[in-house]
């Protein structure tokens, strides 16, 4: 595919590191020449200096024949620009803008065709609130990923010693737990002095403590599986109430108003250190929540603030030295979760496994919106994991067993790679109109959904069309085939 990417910040080389590693063309346009060369030496990818409102830079970076435009540059106005132009003056078939204003993405007036022609507006800061939000629903998890409108999910979970699941085979627990929607798709396991090792999963292969388990299940079934992996059986629940937000940016706040809207559920403090910004956050936040100035590496306030109480503390400025460090500072000094907020990509690896329960990248949390549009065939999900290494691929079966190689076959049937694990099959799903809806109803609560099946899929399960099929792939280089085998071929018999 052919792509034209607007802006070399953080993440427009989050998204060309992802998609220039699949074998795509990819064109990055920025009026810094030196973060292009940068770009240039370190991926397979062509720069272009100017700026993208420009009608002969677009020329210049092959619009003509593009098939993608993601405009991501700083500022809102720039990229809804860009989006007109390459509808207007080169017709590029897919656009998708970063837009950090709410009031786009309300007015379809705006970013339709005879507006700014937007074909999907992304936000990095509202994934970001989203995706932090899951993990406060599920405090157990380590990231938690939503397929078929909702009605499935993916969790990865840290295996604890006691824990009822820790311990035992996986096909003890299928024998023991028949009736629950759930299937482990991937073990990543911890070895002295060496990174984390992929552990494919079969019946015997049995579930250590320190274990990274991917399980696909049920949303019904999520919390119970968390349980059952994280804690022991006589250990209680222990939800999260009071959270502690170290930065009062765009994601802090944001963050703080969606978590306020349930009056007295959560106590929210947000530590920030510029004075003016403070006084911004208060007047516009809930009086119950507490804005303080002030350094969150500072080991004093922490402790007069009740760190110890905190049940998640989070790190969201926009200096990763900082998030570490306060992180690491309030673990320290007692608080049960920590999640750092890392844009380098390095330091996110670093950190993975350490003290910090969660070291999470502001590109990844809202990379899977973009990959949906790279994908070949009818993907309706993607979300990419460990550190973008790994892949969730959600995709619909169409055709018949005429012109599909997968409708009417058998599992036991299909030519899925070595490694490819099918973890759940979703059945009745109402058939979405475009990956756009796809995505808008993925974030959306379950209970108001209908009432498809969630299937676990054995050797005998037959494939039928307008099956929704989550995947797990340990590696990206095996998508191909995946898209590859569910691709409908008029001519297949």
């Amino acid at each position: 595919m052919k792509i034209i990417i607007l802006g070399a910040g953080r993440v427009g080389q989050s998204v060309a590191d992802s998609l220039a590693s699949e074998r795509n063309d990819i064109t990055v346009i920025d009026t810094d020449a030196a973060r292009l060369r940068d770009l240039e030496s370190r991926f397979d990818l062509r720069g272009v200096v100017g700026s993208g409102t420009e009608p002969a830079v677009l020329a210049e970076a092959g619009a003509h024949d593009t098939d993608l435009l993601i405009a991501c540059a700083a500022q809102d106005e720039t990229n809804l620009v860009c989006c007109k132009i390459a509808q207007l003056v080169f017709n590029i078939p897919t656009r998708i803008a970063r837009v950090r204003s709410s009031g786009f993405a309300l007015d379809e007036r705006l970013t339709g065709p005879d507006g700014f022609a937007v074909s999907r507006i992304i936000c990095p800061e509202e994934s970001l609130t989203r995706y932090i939000g899951k993990l406060i629903e599920y405090p157990e998890a380590m990231q938690v990923r939503m397929f078929a409108g909702g009605r499935a999910c993916l969790v990865a979970v840290r295996a604890r010693v006691g824990a009822p699941m820790v311990n035992h085979s996986i096909g003890e627990l299928r024998d023991a737990n028949p009736e629950m929607a759930m299937r482990m798709v991937a073990i990543y396991r911890r070895f002295p002095d060496e990174p984390d090792r992929f552990v494919a999963c079969d019946g015997n292969t049995r579930i250590e403590p320190g274990d990274e388990v991917f399980v696909l299940a049920a949303h019904e079934h999520v919390a119970g599986v968390l349980a059952a992996l994280h804690r022991p059986q006589s250990q209680p629940a222990h939800p999260v109430r009071r959270i502690m937000v170290a930065g009062g940016g765009r994601v802090g706040l944001r963050l703080a108003r969606q978590l306020s809207q349930t009056a007295g559920r959560f106590h929210i403090k947000i530590i920030e250190s510029d004075a003016q910004r403070c006084v911004e956050l208060a007047s516009v936040l809930p009086s119950e929540v507490l804005v303080l100035q002030g350094d969150a590496t500072d080991e004093d306030l922490l402790g007069d603030e009740g760190i110890e109480e905190v049940d998640l503390f989070l790190a969201l400025t926009d200096d990763d030295e900082d998030n570490i460090m306060s992180c690491l500072l309030a673990k320290r000094m007692g608080a049960r979760r920590v999640l750092a907020l890392i844009n380098r990509r390095s330091y996110a690896d670093l950190m993975h496994g350490t003290q910090i329960d969660i070291a999470l990248s502001p590109a990844q949390a809202m990379l899977g919106e973009l990959l949906a549009y790279v994908r070949q065939g009818d993907v309706q999900a993607v979300h990419s994991l460990r550190r973008g290494v790994a892949e969730a691929l959600e995709i619909v079966a169409r055709g018949d067993r005429k012109s599909s190689r997968v409708v009417g076959r058998q599992v036991c049937d299909l030519h899925l790679p070595r490694d490819v694990h099918m973890g759940l099959i979703v059945r009745g799903v109402p058939d979405l109109v475009d990956k756009t809806t796809a995505a808008v109803a993925a974030n959306a609560p379950a209970s108001a959904q209908g009432d498809p099946q969630v299937i676990i899929p054995r050797s005998t399960t037959v494939i039928e069309s307008n099956d929704h099929v989550v995947f797990f792939l340990p590696h990206k280089r095996l998508v191909r085939d995946v898209e590859k085998l569910f691709r409908v071929s008029a001519t297949f018999f």
